[in-house]
């Protein structure tokens, strides 16, 4: 009789490092000094994060906390204009974007970057030629901010965020050319099983 594979070990249940930890610890005592935390829940939770093993020890520990990210960077403003504006491959991704559809489209692709943000709020105006958004599996949508326009707007993905991924929050219009948020498709799946062959 031939024994099963095991099962894979599930994301949140992976071990975390010294450096996730510390910065749980700097998130922690961030929330306490903006009056989130009283001194007797942070002596508590400073303690569960030094001694927490997985992703999932760590992540109710800031749960209920907004997520820490700078308020005063500039978001990234793209516009699609008459030629269309694509960010794609590897690339910085800032915490806040803008996307305006403008007459040629917009397209952000989030496939191929590593990004430690716990969340990236984007604001999509469709206007004529639309804004499409591609999301790895993985990462996770919050898209009540939408209203869907002349051109509506469609979210494509699954319910299947992992801890530790980005939440991409959308807000803005349709507009004419309607926005899409999604996982690749077959052919852009080809491609980066092509691009990881090559590395």
């Amino acid at each position: 009789m031939t024994q099963g594979h095991p099962e894979p070990v599930r994301r949140d249940q992976w071990r975390v490092s010294h450096d996730e930890r510390e910065a749980v610890v700097e998130r922690l005592n961030n929330a306490a000094a903006e009056g989130r935390l009283d001194l007797d829940e942070l002596d508590v939770r400073l303690s569960k994060a030094l001694t927490a093993k997985t992703y999932a020890d760590l992540d109710a520990l800031t749960a209920d906390l907004p997520p820490d990210v700078p308020v005063n960077q500039e978001p990234l403003v793209l516009s699609g204009g008459m030629h269309g504006e694509t960010r794609t491959g590897r690339w910085d991704v800032p915490p806040r974007i803008i996307a305006y559809g403008g007459m040629g489209s917009v397209k952000l692709d989030f496939t191929q970057v590593e990004s430690r943000l716990p969340e990236i709020a984007i604001e999509a105006h469709g206007e004529m030629g639309g804004v499409t958004i591609v999301i790895p599996d993985d990462w996770g949508t919050e898209t009540s901010g939408m209203s869907s326009g002349l051109g509506g707007f469609r979210d494509k993905t699954t319910p299947e965020r992992q801890p530790r991924t980005p939440l991409v929050r959308l807000s803005g219009n349709g507009g004419a050319g309607g926005v899409v948020v999604r996982h690749p498709n077959s052919w852009e799946r080809r491609k980066l099983r092509r691009l990881q062959e090559r590395r």
